[in-house]
C-alpha cells in the first residue's frame, strides 16, 4: 500500500482545503510531520485512517468524537479524499461525514446525509472511473485489498508508541487482549467456547437422563406402594455412575413382591365370589314371599273400599242422563245470546252518535234525518265556485311574493355589479402588470442561460488547470527521476567502454591462435600476447550497458514528451479558466444557476397570470350582461305585479261573502261536510237499534219452546244442566273405571299362591338384603385389590423397561461427555493434564508473540548495538497463574533475562518501536501479504540520546529498502535537521494548515 495524495477540507484543525503530497515527501524514503501541539499532526493519521475505513482510531472515536472544523465556514462541508496504490490498483476515496447545513431556503440547518466515493484510474481510458457509493461496498473493498481490519492497521501502519510502551510492561491479559484484536483468534476462542458449550450440553444430557432414571424409580415406588415398604430406593444423585445399576436391581426386586401380591388376591376373589351367589339366591325367595304377602293385603283393602263407595257410581249415572237431555236447548240458547249482544251493540252506538247531534235532531226518527241530511248537501253545493276563488287569491298571493322576491336579488346583483366594476380598472391593471414581470424574466432567465454554459465552461478548465497543474508537477519529479537515471546509465556505458578500450588488447589476444594471422599486425607468431586485468571489460557489459543507457535515454525522451503534453494542456486550461481560481469560478456557477433558477421560477407564472387575466375579462363580461338582464326583468315585473293586485281585489270580496262566520271557504265547507257524515251515521244506528229489538224477541221464543220439549220447567233449568263434550266423556270414563276395577278385585281375590302366601309367617326381606350386601362389599373389596394388584405388577413392568431403555440410552450420552470434558478442560487450561494451564487461544497467541519477539529483536539489536534481546516465555506467573505470554528481555552484558517492565525510558522507546515494526511484520504476513509501502511512527523520539538516535534512524532508514517510505511524528529539533523532507503542520488563530519541505526548500 502506497499513499499519493490527502485532500482534507473543513476537517479537525484545518479550516480550509490543504493537501498533503505523501510522493513527494516519500521521494527521500524518510520524512517528517511536525509543529506545535495542537496544530493538527494526529489529525493527518486521523484523515488517512477515516478516508480508508469511515472512522478514525479507536483512542478518538467515540459518540463525542467531532470531525468538522469549527473554524470552517458554515457553507463549507468537511471532506477527506485520498489517492492511494493498494493492490497494484490506484483507488481514489473520498468520505463525507453526516454534518448540519445551512438550508438552501430560509433559515435554519439541515442534517446532510454522510457520503462515499471511490473511483478508480485506468490506464487504458486514461482517467478516473467511478466503482461504487456505498459506505458498505467500499468498507468491504478496501478491508479485502487491505487484508487488515482498523485496528491491525492502526497497530501496523499508525505505529503507535505508547500502546507497545504499555504492551512492555503490561501483564499476560493485557498482552492477549491486544494480540487477540490484531492475529483475529477468534476461532480459537469460538473453538474453546464451542468445547465449552458441548461440554455443557453433553452433561445437561447426562444429568436430564439420570434426573429421568431417577424420576422412573420415584414413579416405581409409588406404583409398588407398600410392596417396597421393606425396599428402600438407592439413595444416588443425579450425575453418579452407580445410579442406573442400583434403580435397575431395586426395580427387580419389586416387581417380584408384586407378582406374589397378585396370586394373593385372585385366591381371594374366588372365595368372595361363591358366598356371593348364596346371598343372592337367599335375598331373592325372600322378596317374592314379601311380594305376594303384601299383594293379597292390598287386593282386600280395595275390595272393602269399592263396597263403601257402591252410592257414587249410581250419582255419577243420573247426572250424566240430565246432561244429555239438556243438549237440545244448546242450539237456541246460542242464538238468544248472539241477538242480545247485536242489540246492546247497536243501542250503545245510537247513543254516541245521538251525543253529538243537535237538540232538534236528537229525538228525530231515520226518515227526518234522512230529511236534514239533503238539505245540507245542497248548501255544500253551492260553495264550490266561492272556493275556487279563494285558491285563485292564494295563487296570486304566492305569485306577487315571488315577485318580490325576484325583484329584491336583481336589485342586489346589480348594486354587487356596480361595486365590482368600480374597481375594475385597477384588477386589470395588475393582472397586465403581472404578465408584463413574467415576460422579463422568461427574458432573464434566457439570458443568464446563455451567461451560465460559458462559465461552467471556464470551471472545468479551471479543474483541469488544477488537475493537470499537479499531474505536470508530478510529471516534473519523474522527469528529474529520468534525467538523473539517464546521466548515470550514460556515465556507466562511457566507463565501461573506456575500459574497454583500455583493455582492447587483451581481448584480442584472447582470440589469438597459434599458426593463425594476427587480425592487427597480421604476424602468424604470438610471443608475448597482452593479458586482461582485474577490471577487464568484455563487449556483453559494455552492450548492456548500452541498452541500459539508451532505454533510460528513451524514458526520459518520453517523459519529457508526456510533460511537453502536459505543459501544452495546462496552458489550455489556464486560458479556458482566463486565470480565474476555481473557488471564484464555483461561486459565479452558483451564483448564475441561483439567479437562473429565480428568474425561471418567476418566468413560470406566466401562464397563470394570463389565465387569471383571462378569468378577470370574462367575468367582467358576464356581470355587465348579467346587469342589463336584471333591469329588463325589473320593468316587466312593475307590471304583472299590478295586473295580479287588480285581480286579487275582486276575488277577495267573493270570497267574503261565502265563508260566513269561518276563517275561510273551504272551513266553512268542512263543517258542512262534518255535519252530513254525523246525519248519515245517525239515521243507520236508529234502523240497527230497530232490527235487533226484533231478532231478540224472536231468539226468547224459539229457547222457551225448546227447553219445554227437554223436560225442564223453564229455560235456566235447562241451561243450568248443560255441560260440555269433555265433561260428559269424563263422566262415562269414571263409570267405566269403577266397573274395571270391580272386576280386577274379584280376579285377585280368587289367586291362590296369594291367599298361600298369607297363610306363611310375615317375610323379612332387610335381614337377607344385608347379607347380601355384606357378601358383595367382599366381593368388591377382594376385586379392587385384584385390580390394584394386577396394574401394580403392569406399571412395575413398564416403568422397569423405560427405565432399561433410559440406560442403553445413557450409556453412548455419559461417553461423549467424558470424551467431550476431557476436550474441553484441556483447551480451557483447567486440565491436569494441561501442566501450563494454558487456554488453547493462548497457545496460539504464543506462538504469534514468539515470531513477533523474532522479528523485532532483528531491529532491537541494531538500536541498541547487540546489547538487547526480546524472547518470548511461558512461564507461569506467580506459580497459580496461566502462562503462555510472558515477554522478557535478555541482557547480553549481564548475561540475564530479566522482565521489559525494567528498560528505562530511552531503552523502552526503541524496545517498544522494534516490537512495532516486528508486529508489524508478523501482521502483515498474517494478513496476506499485503505490501506496506508507507509507515507512520508517532512521538517517543525525544527520550533517546544522539548516539542512539542515530541507531534508530539508521533501523528506520533500512526501511526504505524496496522502495518503502516512514512518516515520523515528532515535536524533536534535532529531526528537522536530520530529515529534509518534512511537512509541517502550521497552528493559526483561523486554522492550521500545511507546508511541505524537501531538502529545505518549503512549498
Amino acid at each position: 500500500m502506497r499513499l499519493h495524495a490527502l485532500r482534507v477540507t473543513a476537517f479537525g484543525p484545518f479550516a480550509g482545503t490543504h493537501e498533503v503530497d505523501f510522493d513527494s515527501l516519500s521521494a527521500a524514503g524518510l520524512f517528517l510531520l511536525h509543529g506545535p501541539t495542537g496544530a493538527g499532526k494526529t489529525s493527518i493519521l486521523d484523515a488517512v485512517c477515516y478516508a480508508l475505513y469511515g472512522a478514525v482510531p479507536g483512542a478518538r472515536q467515540g459518540p463525542g468524537a467531532v470531525l468538522r472544523s469549527d473554524h470552517a465556514p458554515a457553507t463549507d462541508l468537511t471532506e477527506v479524499c485520498l489517492d492511494l496504490t493498494v493492490g497494484g490498483r490506484r483507488l481514489e476515496i473520498t468520505r463525507q461525514p453526516a454534518q448540519p447545513r445551512p438550508k438552501k431556503r430560509g433559515t435554519g440547518f439541515v442534517t446532510e446525509k454522510a457520503q462515499s466515493r471511490l473511483r478508480e484510474y485506468d490506464p487504458q481510458a486514461g482517467g478516473w472511473q467511478s466503482l461504487s457509493r456505498s459506505h458498505q461496498e467500499i468498507g468491504e473493498e478496501i478491508t479485502q485489498l487491505l487484508g487488515m481490519s482498523r485496528e491491525q492497521f492502526c497497530q501496523v501502519v499508525l505505529l503507535p508508541q505508547g500502546d507497545f510502551a504499555r504492551f512492555l510492561r503490561a501483564d499476560a491479559e493485557a498482552r492477549g487482549k491486544l494480540l487477540g484484536r490484531l492475529f483475529d483468534t477468534r476461532r480459537f476462542a469460538a473453538v474453546e467456547e464451542r468445547l465449552a458449550e458441548l461440554r455443557r450440553s453433553a452433561e445437561a444430557e447426562v444429568l436430564s437422563a439420570d434426573r429421568r432414571l431417577l424420576t422412573l424409580a420415584h414413579r416405581m415406588a409409588e406404583a409398588a406402594g407398600d410392596v417396597a415398604g421393606d425396599w428402600p430406593l438407592p439413595d444416588h444423585q443425579p450425575g453418579d455412575p452407580e445410579l442406573a445399576g442400583s434403580v435397575l436391581a431395586w426395580a427387580a426386586v419389586a416387581r417380584s413382591g408384586a407378582g406374589e401380591r397378585l396370586d394373593i388376591a385372585d385366591a381371594a376373589v374366588s372365595a368372595a365370589e361363591s358366598r356371593q351367589a348364596a346371598a343372592r339366591h337367599a335375598l331373592a325367595d325372600e322378596r317374592e314371599l314379601a311380594r305376594l304377602q303384601q299383594r293379597f293385603e292390598e287386593t282386600r283393602r280395595r275390595a272393602d273400599e269399592l263396597t263403601a263407595r257402591a252410592g257414587e257410581r249410581e250419582r255419577l249415572r243420573e247426572r250424566l242422563d240430565r246432561a244429555r237431555k239438556a243438549e237440545r236447548i244448546a242450539e237456541p240458547l246460542a242464538q238468544r245470546e248472539r241477538a242480545e249482544r247485536a242489540h246492546g251493540a247497536a243501542a250503545r252506538a245510537w247513543e254516541s252518535i245521538r251525543a253529538q247531534l243537535p237538540d232538534e235532531a236528537a229525538d228525530a226518527g231515520a226518515e227526518q234525518l234522512a230529511a236534514l241530511e239533503r238539505r245540507l248537501r245542497q248548501d255544500l253545493g253551492g260553495l264550490e265556485a266561492a272556493q275556487r276563488a279563494e285558491h285563485r287569491s292564494a295563487d296570486i298571493t304566492l305569485e306577487r311574493t315571488a315577485l318580490e322576491r325576484q325583484s329584491r336579488a336583481d336589485e342586489e346583483l346589480i348594486r354587487d355589479t356596480v361595486d365590482w366594476l368600480a374597481g375594475w380598472e385597477d384588477e386589470r391593471r395588475r393582472g397586465q402588470a403581472r404578465i408584463d414581470a413574467a415576460q422579463e424574466a422568461a427574458t432573464r432567465a434566457e439570458q443568464l442561460a446563455g451567461q451560465l454554459e460559458p462559465a461552467r465552461r471556464r470551471l472545468e478548465a479551471a479543474r483541469l488547470f488544477d488537475r493537470r497543474a499537479s499531474e505536470a508537477a508530478e510529471a516534473e519529479a519523474r522527469l528529474r527521476s529520468a534525467r538523473e537515471s539517464a546521466n548515470t546509465a550514460h556515465e556507466t556505458w562511457l566507463d565501461l567502454r573506456e575500459r574497454r578500450l583500455r583493455g582492447i588488447a587483451a581481448e584480442l589476444a584472447a582470440g589469438l591462435r597459434q599458426g593463425e594471422a594476427c587480425a592487427v599486425c597480421g604476424a602468424t607468431e604470438h610471443p608475448a600476447p597482452a593479458r586482461a586485468g582485474d577490471d577487464q571489460v568484455d563487449r556483453a557489459a559494455e552492450d548492456a550497458a548500452y541498452e541500459e543507457h539508451t532505454g533510460a535515454d528513451r524514458a526520459r525522451a518520453e517523459t519529457e514528451r508526456a510533460l511537453g503534453a502536459l505543459r501544452e494542456s495546462v496552458a489550455e486550461a489556464r486560458a479556458g479558466a482566463g486565470g480565474a481560481p476555481v473557488g471564484e469560478l464555483e461561486r459565479l456557477v452558483g451564483d448564475l444557476q441561483r439567479d437562473e433558477a429565480q428568474a425561471r421560477e418567476a418566468a413560470s407564472d406566466m401562464h397563470a397570470a394570463r389565465e387569471s387575466q383571462g378569468r378577470a375579462e370574462h367575468e367582467h363580461a358576464e356581470r355587465v350582461a348579467a346587469q342589463q338582464q336584471a333591469e329588463r326583468r325589473s320593468a316587466a315585473r312593475t307590471s304583472r305585479y299590478e295586473t295580479l293586485e287588480r285581480e286579487q281585489t275582486v276575488l277577495e270580496a267573493e270570497v267574503t261573502r261565502s265563508r260566513g262566520a269561518a276563517g275561510s271557504v273551504a272551513e266553512h265547507a268542512a263543517l258542512l261536510e262534518r255535519r252530513l257524515a254525523l246525519l248519515g251515521n245517525a239515521a243507520e244506528a236508529v234502523r240497527a237499534v230497530d232490527s235487533t229489538a226484533r231478532q231478540l224477541k224472536e231468539a226468547d221464543d224459539r229457547l222457551a219452546d225448546a227447553a219445554f220439549r227437554a223436560g225442564f220447567d223453564t229455560p235456566r233449568a235447562a241451561a243450568d244442566q248443560l255441560t260440555s263434550d269433555a265433561e260428559q266423556r269424563e263422566l262415562q270414563r269414571l263409570l267405566d273405571v269403577r266397573q274395571a276395577e270391580e272386576a280386577a278385585v274379584a280376579e285377585r281375590l280368587a289367586e291362590q299362591d296369594a291367599a298361600a302366601a298369607a297363610s306363611r309367617p310375615a317375610a323379612v326381606p332387610e335381614a337377607a338384603q344385608q347379607r347380601f350386601d355384606a357378601a358383595e362389599r367382599a366381593v368388591r373389596d377382594a376385586a379392587s385389590a385384584l385390580d390394584a394388584a394386577r396394574l401394580r405388577r403392569t406399571a412395575l413392568a413398564r416403568l422397569a423397561q423405560q427405565a432399561a431403555d433410559e440406560l442403553q440410552r445413557l450409556g453412548p450420552l455419559r461417553q461423549e461427555y467424558e470424551r467431550v470434558a476431557r476436550l474441553a478442560t484441556l483447551t480451557a487450561g483447567t486440565s491436569a493434564q494441561n501442566e501450563r494451564r494454558m487456554r488453547l487461544e493462548s497457545y496460539v497467541l504464543a506462538a504469534r508473540l514468539e515470531q513477533v519477539a523474532s522479528a523485532a529483536t532483528a531491529r532491537l539489536q541494531r538500536m541498541s548495538s547487540g546489547r538487547y534481546t526480546l524472547v518470548h516465555s511461558d512461564a507461569r506467573e506467580g506459580g497459580r497463574g496461566r502462562s503462555g505470554l510472558g515477554l522478557h528481555v535478555v541482557d547480553s552484558w549481564t548475561g540475564h533475562e530479566r522482565d521489559t517492565a525494567t528498560l528505562s525510558g530511552g531503552e523502552t522507546f526503541f524496545a517498544s518501536l522494534a516490537l512495532a515494526l516486528g508486529l508489524a511484520d508478523v501482521v502483515t504476513e498474517e494478513a496476506g501479504g499485503v505490501r506496506l509501502d508507507t509507515l507512520f511512527i508517532d512521538e517517543g523520539f525525544g527520550s533517546l540520546d544522539e548516539q542512539t538516535l542515530d541507531e534508530v534512524l539508521d533501523v528506520l532508514d533500512s526501511l526504505r529498502e524496496r522502495d518503502r517510505s516512514v512518516g515520523i511524528v515528532s515535536h524533536v529539533a534535532d529531526l528537522r535537521r536530520r530529515i529534509p523532507a518534512q511537512l509541517e503542520i502550521v497552528k493559526e488563530r483561523h486554522g492550521s494548515s500545511v507546508r511541505h519541505r524537501t531538502a529545505g526548500v518549503p512549498h
